[in-house]
């Protein structure tokens, strides 16, 4: 289903470049994954593809770079329409949109307050990140994805962050499981 030569630049160690990969994939666009070394220098197309952050994700599309893990699954959705992973509603595609920018403002800040604290996380730490997650929850209800019935935008922006979940307990000394359950439970 490529439309054009289709690149990851990539870190395994990324969630960020995560969202890309699932974007892709449930696109089933084919692409070819190059890893960058972020700690052992990274490559000239990197530094060339995204000048401005030097990081990753970025995407390129027939040579043409795309950078910012949210700003690169909008473009894979609008360029491979099916699936959709965003509403056909506009007020549903703005809530999205609204949902997603919460999570890259609000889960980051929160997983970095705990991450950069030195010695004991403090309680506001903690209490921020889980209240964080307790709107995310509320915003999920009885649904299984974000949007609704079927998997979609903020699903792709959302799930990949929960790879920093253990260590955020280990460094906040709490269980995010037992404050709150909906957003990890098994499926």
């Amino acid at each position: 289903m490529s439309k054009g030569e289709v690149v990851l630049l990539d870190c395994w160690a990324s969630p960020f470049c995560l969202r890309a990969k699932i974007a892709l994939a449930e696109k089933g666009v084919e692409y070819e994954a190059r890893a960058e070394n972020l700690f052992g220098g990274k490559s000239d197309l990197l530094l060339k593809s995204n000048p401005i952050y030097k990081k990753v994700p970025v995407l390129l599309h027939d040579g043409k770079p795309f950078c910012e893990s949210t700003i690169i699954v909008n473009y894979i959705d609008e360029t491979w329409p099916s699936p959709p992973l965003l509403p056909s509603c506009a007020s549903e595609r703005a809530k999205a949109r609204f949902w997603s920018d919460f999570i890259d403002k609000k889960v980051f800040d929160a997983v970095c307050n705990i991450w950069k604290s030195k010695g004991e996380v403090p309680e506001t730490a903690k209490n921020e990140f889980i209240e964080i997650l307790k709107q995310l929850e509320g915003a999920l209800g009885e649904k299984d994805f974000f949007g609704g019935d079927s998997f979609g935008f903020v699903d792709v922006i959302a799930i990949p962050l929960t790879c920093w979940f253990y260590a955020v307990e280990k460094f906040g000394g709490f269980k995010v499981d037992v404050e709150i359950y909906k957003l990890i439970e098994p499926a």
